[in-house]
């Protein structure tokens, strides 16, 4: 499951999850690869602004929709955010630890999602 960073490189990823909070994961994931120059999309449904970024407030705001998200919420928003991805066309599904559940997994399952249910950055390199 190892993935390079590098097949990243050219694809639009969308963190879900993103708080103004430098403390908080969804922060951490979102300025980390910000800082190696990705496209990165930070989704919060609060909305407003973090690292200059405008957070969008929901998956279906992105035009066009991302390649690649990441679940940094409670595992029941990434049940949910499972059905979003496949409506949307998401090719990637990225749920971080304590995002997952049995349930989002088997939707995935059910759906073809490719999917992971590990950490992102960990699997990339990036930490």
């Amino acid at each position: 499951m190892n993935s390079s960073i590098s097949e990243y490189k050219h694809k639009k990823i969308a963190v879900i999850g993103v708080s103004a909070k430098e403390e908080k994961f969804g922060f951490r994931i979102f300025h980390d690869l910000l800082g190696i120059g990705l496209d990165v999309v930070g989704i919060n449904p609060a909305g407003g602004e973090v690292l200059g970024k405008k957070i969008y407030r929901s998956l279906g705001e992105i035009k066009p929709a991302p390649d690649v998200v990441i679940t940094v919420v409670p595992s029941q928003v990434t049940e949910r955010v499972v059905g979003e991805c496949k409506e949307f066309g998401v090719k990637e599904l990225w749920m971080q630890p304590g995002s997952e559940s049995d349930t989002a997994i088997q939707k995935a399952k059910d759906l073809k999602l490719n999917f992971y249910a590990a950490c992102f950055m960990a699997q990339s390199g990036i930490w």
